[in-house]
């Protein structure tokens, strides 16, 4: 190899290591969505689907947020795995977590024009692959599906393929894929856009449904609930005045009536339970605006159905709709949704909920973390108060071993630019010298080549 072949070559390896090195410290930053899934696996929240919020369109995206990472929502690290997405353009699916070990997501339905959809499909984050499942079931969208404890994945209601309401209770077994359906007797009218939260008593709680008697497929921009352009919802909606309870072990429903500072109208809204396990939670969605002090979170005591509006402080957010909410740690978790401007507002919201009197709005993730007063052998899949033991540590100790590992790879990448950078400049250096040397040769031979010449030429009387 040449010496001008070598510098060619050392040259183009620190162009590939500086393009790697950038690519890695860029940032991935997804598009503002709705309507789309968020699945806590293994301290990952995985994120699907569901529309652009800019224009309504279906996106394809497929990332998560590492939350053994997270300190502060205003430095979100989005990974993405998009490449990997097999999953057609969707929108209004539902999804849990579940399997023999309870480390699989598990997505069900979803609205697409897409006919080679498959109702059911399932996640490895293990192996990070998609898988599609070989299941004859009926699919449905607009529902809020709910797993036991047992890894029964239950969905009632929702919208089907008859773009009708359905009214069926639809129970898929995600240890061994098998499905079954519950009980309708004495259960509530037809409905979507429901709220839906499992007790530690493996029973569910439902409330809220949209009133719309014809339901319009719309994969690409709004349906015909009317919203306002503050999410004021102008018809459309009962009142949370009574909830529905499903009982999971003997297969029966149950009405209870709600009282207190009940909250108003609403659709596309998002519940969680509290961490005693003896509140609900809901944030967000359209709504009419009842007079009270805060709209749009309300907690819902289970010892008396007594509804109440919590004392909160911290900054309030605006309020979403068609977000996703996920108990991770002691907070809940608020994953994109409509109606907020991220250039004030992270995609994340995080809600501390550890203490009962005062709930408070944060932008620090502390992974210092309490377990909750109820058996957690009894809590859903979606309700997530520990977290692994390496995220168990205060605030003021030092970064997990993921977070080291990253920043390690990084200041390696840096070094080794460095080098080569410091080592391409240096054989420059050796190369602009040495061409520097040889053109000095070549004018002195030149010269000499002429004074030569001159002697030799014959001599004219």
């Amino acid at each position: 190899m040449s010496k001008f072949s070598l510098i060619y070559f050392l040259l183009w390896i620190l162009l590939q290591v500086l393009v790697d090195v950038n690519c890695q410290s860029t940032p991935f930053k997804p598009n503002v969505i709705y309507r789309h899934t968020a699945t806590f696996v293994d301290n990952k929240l995985y994120i699907l689907g569901g529309k652009d919020v800019s224009n309504g369109t279906l996106v394809k995206r497929f990332f998560y947020l590492d939350v053994s990472v997270l300190y502060d929502t205003q430095l979100l690290s989005w990974q993405d795995l998009s490449n990997i997405n097999i999953i057609p353009l969707h929108t209004d699916a539902t999804s849990t977590k579940g399997g023999v070990n309870n480390d699989t997501l598990y997505l069900y339905g979803g609205a697409s024009s897409d006919k080679t959809m498959a109702l059911v499909y399932t996640f490895d984050p293990n192996r990070t692959s998609w898988n599609p499942q070989k299941i004859t079931m009926i699919r449905k969208w607009d529902l809020t599906g709910v797993v036991d404890s047992n890894g029964k994945f239950y969905l009632w209601g929702g919208v089907n393929d008859n773009v009708a309401v359905a009214n069926d209770m639809l129970i898929l077994d995600t240890t061994n894929l098998n499905l079954s359906e519950g009980s309708l007797v004495n259960a509530p009218t037809p409905r979507f856009h429901y709220g839906a939260t499992l007790l530690p008593n493996n029973k569910i709680i439902y409330m809220g449904k949209p009133v719309i008697f014809i339901y319009f497929i719309h994969l690409g921009g709004t349906n015909d609930i009317n919203f306002g352009k503050t999410l004021n919802l102008t018809k459309g909606a009962l009142s949370l005045n009574e909830v529905y309870i499903y009982d999971t072990v003997n297969d029966n429903w149950d009405t209870k009536i709600t009282m207190g500072e009940i909250p108003s109208k609403r659709v596309g809204f998002s519940t969680i339970l509290g961490l005693d396990g003896q509140r609900i939670i809901i944030y967000g969605g359209y709504f009419n605006n009842p007079g009270y002090s805060n709209t749009t979170l309300y907690v819902l005591d289970l010892s008396n159905y007594n509804w109440y509006v919590p004392k909160i402080s911290g900054k309030n957010p605006s309020s979403r709709t068609f977000h996703k909410a996920n108990v991770i740690g002691k907070y809940m978790v608020i994953s994109f949704g409509d109606g907020y401007d991220r250039k004030v507002e992270s995609d994340i919201l995080l809600l501390d909920i550890s203490k009962n009197e005062e709930y408070i709005w944060t932008t620090k993730f502390d992974h210092s973390i309490s377990s909750p007063s109820y058996s957690p052998s009894t809590s859903s899949s979606t309700l997530s108060p520990t977290l692994s033991p390496t995220l168990s540590q205060s605030p003021s100790s030092s970064p997990p071993l993921s977070l080291n590992i990253k920043l390690v790879g990084v200041i390696i990448g840096s070094l080794l630019s460095g080098i080569f950078l410091s080592v391409g400049v240096f054989f420059v250096y050796k190369w602009y010298k040495y061409r520097q040397q040889q053109k000095t040769i070549r004018e002195n031979e030149f010269e000499k080549d002429i004074q030569i010449s001159s002697l030799q030429k014959p001599m004219v009387c």
